[in-house]
């Protein structure tokens, strides 16, 4: 089909054969391709794939690896934070959702371990399940808050935020945990996703507070005197080619005055008898402010979570993402530099790669 050129050829010694300069395969677009009478175990460059292949005796198949890598962050919905009533509850911040990554050079959530890389087929056929997670509902007056939901891609799992806790109910653990009412505990995060919320007390009538909820890059306050505490700190991550800032945790609420959201993606903790305010930025993973008391007779709500998000980045020469994404609310493939990117901001479905 084709010949070997080369400057010099020589023999080496054990035999061997020496080549002065490179090989290089004869190079063809896939249209010249196909017009060829080919023969088993023929090669060539395609030019238009820019991939070497290799003829089967029926068909052109690529060489190498069926395999790529890629880089991810998966961050879960944000807890919320907790409603209140007329007990001088003043209720806690809902914790961030946990972050997951394997970007290079990026800060893990709760400060521990960048997750383990992942391997996928690119057959056009091996699904790979992608998860977005709701931020928890904020909170009714009288309940504690709700946790956010889990986001996924490819098996791994970054939870949701744990809910702020209040009269109704405790706050809990999750990606990050919730910040606590009337406790002393903290409320653990989960190892290399999220931070510990801080704890609540109550001293009577207006010197109370709720708990910070932590954050993905920091753990909650603890209030003091009459003041909530402050959300966990926001993590911020560049996985796009811009950085962004993920999971804060919602501040908890105060006698007078409430916890700042950690960052400002997060929910603020109300003062006196204020609602919570509720996440500021949708697709953070950030969790919601707790609400105050109201000396009225009527409930006060808790801030809502921020929902979640799935990045994916990769190599563009590596592969293509292919066939649809039913269910799945996304931006579209994005390139920045040499690499493709795609930003899921809501819903549940699979992918593929060929």
């Amino acid at each position: 089909m084709s010949e070997l050129k080369t400057n010099q050829i020589a023999t080496n010694d054990g035999n061997n054969v020496a080549i002065d300069n490179s090989l290089n395969l004869k190079s063809y677009t896939t249209t010249a391709r196909d017009a060829l009478t080919s023969a088993a175990g023929d090669m060539i460059y395609n030019s238009t794939t820019n991939k070497p292949q290799i003829y089967n005796g029926s068909a052109w198949e690529d060489t190498g690896s069926d395999f790529f890598e890629l880089e991810y962050t998966i961050v879960g919905g944000g807890g919320s934070g907790s409603g209140s009533q007329t007990h001088y509850i003043y209720g806690g911040g809902g914790g961030g959702g946990g972050v997951l990554t394997n970007l290079s050079g990026a800060t893990a959530g709760g400060g521990g371990t960048l997750n383990p890389g992942l391997a996928l087929k690119k057959d056009g056929s091996t699904t790979y399940t992608i998860t977005v997670g709701a931020g928890g509902a904020g909170a009714a007056g009288n309940q504690a808050g709700n946790s956010g939901s889990n986001s996924e891609f490819g098996g791994y799992i970054a939870f949701g935020g744990g809910k702020g806790g209040g009269y109704a109910g405790g706050a809990e653990s999750g990606g990050c945990g919730g910040g606590s009412f009337h406790s002393s505990s903290d409320v653990a995060g989960t190892a290399n996703q999220g931070y510990a919320g801080g704890n609540g007390s109550y001293s009577g009538n207006t010197t109370a507070y709720g708990g910070g909820g932590g954050g993905a890059g920091g753990v909650g306050q603890n209030g003091s005197g009459s003041t909530g505490g402050v959300g966990g700190s926001s993590l911020a991550n560049n996985i796009t080619g811009s950085s962004k800032d993920y999971s804060g945790g919602g501040g908890g609420a105060g006698g007078t005055t409430g916890g700042a959201g950690g960052g400002a993606s997060a929910g603020a903790g109300a003062g006196g008898y204020g609602n919570g305010t509720s996440a500021g930025t949708v697709n953070t993973g950030s969790g919601g402010g707790g609400s105050g008391y109201n000396s009225s007779g009527s409930f006060r709500s808790g801030g809502s979570g921020a929902s979640g998000e799935v990045v994916i980045k990769w190599a563009t020469a590596d592969a293509t993402i292919s066939g649809t994404r039913t269910g799945l609310t996304d931006g579209g493939v994005q390139t920045s530099g040499s690499n493709s990117y795609i930003v899921f901001t809501a819903g549940t479905g699979t992918i593929t790669f060929s």
